[in-house]
């Protein structure tokens, strides 16, 4: 791993990952002072300054984050994880020849990552160093828990291939660093990801541009008109519809849409699975408590029947 790919968070120094403790060579500091950044016992590393705060427990909560964990388990979203991993190893896949297969690194950023769901299957496309990066840090202690049982985590890919000294192929999963970060102020190198991906999450077009590499992908998710179209007409009075591409437009300077793929789901949701639903949706907070209460009601007595729809859409990054 390449000594300048993280920066510190505090100075921009070159940052140093380490399994105990992360360290910024302070070079870049007016008095040389190296910043340390403890690795959690679950195997997450927090890299945001209290600066970059603007709440005291910022991102989801662990209620949200146990919500969407049991929610997505119970594979209710798995034709949308499918697609997006198939995008992934298509866009990976491109340049790649038999003779030299894994020659070129590959290091993507899952930026929004959450618990993880995306982010497991997103390490099996062939893809090198996989960075998943959230604000909530009980999302992140979520995924790094999961990801260290697996043997997923950076320190234990590096342990394993000081121990059979077999280096990584392409069938290896990638070495996953999660990482508690601002999306708007990334710890990463300038050009140094292969590619970006945004599940439901913020879209930054300028960061995004900046620790892209040129010709870099991003592959971003939103919900498609008439997503849980059912469920919002229960809890709201008015149902405003979604406007999948309205960020388009404030990519354009820095990317090109290559494709756009739709896909849609029909759920069938008991009581507790559309609790779930709820809590892990804006959902949660903005309906009234007793058109709430109505909805999972009518789930006591029979599923719940509702659809899901999605729009991935593929982009690249403009060459200057």
């Amino acid at each position: 791993m390449p000594v300048s790919l993280f920066t510190c968070p505090i100075c921009h120094s070159p940052l140093q990952p380490a399994r105990d403790t992360w360290r910024c060579d302070g070079s870049l500091h007016p008095k040389q002072t190296s910043h340390p950044f403890d690795v959690a016992r679950q195997g997450y590393v927090n890299l945001l300054p209290v600066q970059q705060k603007k709440s005291k427990a910022p991102g989801d909560s662990q209620q949200s984050i146990d919500a969407r964990q049991r929610f997505l388990d119970a594979g209710y979203y798995e034709p949308l994880q499918a697609l997006i991993c198939q995008q992934m190893t298509q866009l990976l896949g491109q340049g790649k020849t038999a003779a030299e297969p894994s020659k070129k690194l590959v290091r993507w950023l899952d930026i929004g990552c959450g618990e993880g769901y995306y982010t497991q299957a997103m390490a099996q496309t062939g893809m090198d160093t996989l960075i998943a990066a959230d604000i909530s840090k009980p999302a992140l202690a979520s995924l790094a828990k999961v990801s260290k049982a697996a043997k997923y985590l950076w320190y234990q890919q590096d342990k394993e291939v000081e121990k059979t000294g077999i280096e990584k192929t392409e069938t290896k999963t990638a070495a996953i660093y999660p990482l508690v970060t601002s999306a708007a102020h990334l710890p990463l190198r300038a050009h140094s990801m292969t590619g970006i991906s945004s599940i439901f999450s913020p879209i930054l077009p300028e960061a995004f541009a900046t620790v892209l590499k040129d010709d870099g992908y991003l592959l971003i998710a939103k919900p498609d008109i008439g997503h849980l179209a059912s469920i919002r007409e229960a809890l709201f009075d008015s149902v405003r519809e979604h406007d999948s591409d309205k960020f388009l437009p404030t990519l354009a300077p820095y990317f090109e849409l290559v494709d756009t793929h739709n896909i849609s789901t029909s759920l069938s949701l008991s009581a507790g699975a559309l609790a779930d639903l709820l809590t892990m949706t804006p959902y949660a907070y903005r309906a009234r408590a007793e058109n709430r209460q109505a909805l999972l009601a009518s789930a006591e007595t029979a599923p719940f029947m509702t659809e899901a729809k999605f729009v991935v859409y593929v982009l690249k990054k403009l060459t200057t």
